[in-house]
């Protein structure tokens, strides 16, 4: 079953090469026009603007709070009747040092607001905190992926292994397009993945 999207492609192939295409793109211009940093790092709100900026063009729920229940594997995301609670509490977590940032990224992933589109909305997300609380960024073609998706599977019970793994991929390169881009195609990688095995809960 396809995702129902403003294109009408109703082939989950050529709709996951259509987001990567189109989010890649509007990526990009998020870095070259310094959107990002006239964000304010945190907040739903960001949040929000990210994902309709990178899906707006593809999803007509972009920005939205899913209404669906949704989990990957065995793995269950927050569910829709708590979402809303929940990310204010998300919003309202400190962030001042990297364990705050990283213990802040793990409670949005659980909460998953997004339909579709999580992961490369929240490591650009990620990145725009650490950047402005620490001035550093994760180089994302420094994480091995497996180690990465096993740690944040088990980060809501313990967030040790997922904090070793971001701490030792971080750099002080926060102005470098490259770097950044990195992030996206590593954050494609896994979503093509969610596409095929993140399903609704009835």
């Amino acid at each position: 079953m396809s995702i129902e999207n403003n294109y009408k492609i109703m082939d989950l192939g050529e709709l996951a090469r259509r987001e990567e295409k189109i989010s890649k793109r509007q990526a990009f211009e998020l870095f070259e026009k310094g959107l990002l940093d006239k964000l304010e790092p945190g907040t739903w709100k960001t949040l929000q603007e990210i994902h309709i900026f990178l899906f707006g063009e593809i999803y007509e729920f972009a920005g939205n709070i899913r209404t669906v229940n949704i989990a990957k594997g065995n793995f269950r995301f927050a569910p829709v009747m708590y979402l809303k609670p929940a990310l204010e509490n998300i919003e309202k977590m400190p962030q001042s040092n990297f364990d705050e940032i990283i213990e802040k990224y793990v409670e949005m992933n659980v909460a998953h607001p997004f339909r579709e589109g999580n992961g490369r909305s929240m490591r650009i997300w990620l990145d725009v905190i650490l950047k402005k609380e620490i001035q550093k960024v994760v180089d994302w073609s420094l994480v091995d992926k497996e180690d990465y998706l096993q740690a944040m599977e088990r980060s809501p019970i313990k967030d040790l292994e997922i904090k070793y793994i971001l701490k030792n991929a971080l750099t002080s390169e926060i102005n470098n397009r490259d770097v950044y881009m990195k992030g996206i195609d590593y954050s494609y990688y896994y979503e093509g993945y969610y596409m095929y095995k993140t399903r609704d809960l009835l």
